[in-house]
């Protein structure tokens, strides 16, 4: 049985700067957002049940979800965002578990940006592993990196779980309030720590 990862983290926080360095020391990334952008891209898997549910208007003229516009819907009503998992979410997952069968390296990370709010992963994991930050750092890289205004950043995090909790369901932290080269140390330790696991 292939040791399972469960890497997590608010927005902002350091999720992908984590998994590429786990890649690039040979595990096997499992990205669950990526395989969303695939399923609502052009011509993705999801494309016809977002226009049968929301209407034409979601989807864009290339053929895609038209992202902004849904993150307005789905972050101003909760019903909405509800109906929008219910489609997405076991898509994702039946993806998420064909890439873990088909694994080469000796173990995976399943990125999982709602691990701690979808009880139903935590089954299917061996180790959870929650990349951390301040949420005044959060908010500035966000802004850094999308351009969106504060008061939307700070929206979004509040539709995530609270970092609290986020950290009592960790069984490894990567405290990522400080440079790169410290989040890359701290990745190839617990990579040394996952292979032991993933051989015994």
């Amino acid at each position: 049985m292939t040791l399972v990862v469960g890497l997590t983290g608010g927005i902002g926080s350091g999720k992908s700067a984590a998994a590429e360095e786990f890649a690039r020391l040979g595990a096997t990334v499992v990205d669950t957002d990526a395989i969303a952008h695939e399923l609502t891209g052009a011509g993705g898997a999801a494309i016809p049940e977002i226009k049968r549910l929301f209407g034409r208007a979601f989807v864009d003229a290339s053929g895609a979800m038209d992202r902004r516009r849904m993150r307005g819907l789905v972050f101003s009503d909760a019903e909405e965002k509800a109906r929008l998992e219910s489609l997405l979410h076991p898509m994702i997952r039946a993806e998420s578990e064909r890439r873990i069968a088909a694994a080469a390296g000796p173990y995976v990370v399943l990125v999982v940006p709602l691990l701690v709010e979808s009880p139903d992963y935590r089954s299917r994991l061996g180790r959870v592993l929650v990349v951390d930050c301040p949420e005044a750092l959060q908010i500035s890289r966000v802004r850094q990196r999308s351009g969106l205004p504060e008061a939307e950043v700070k929206r979004i995090i509040a539709t995530q779980i609270q970092r609290e909790k986020r950290l009592a369901a960790a069984d490894d932290v990567i405290d990522n309030s400080g440079t790169i080269a410290a989040l890359q140390q701290r990745v190839r330790e617990l990579h040394e720590n996952y292979l032991r696991f993933a051989a015994a």
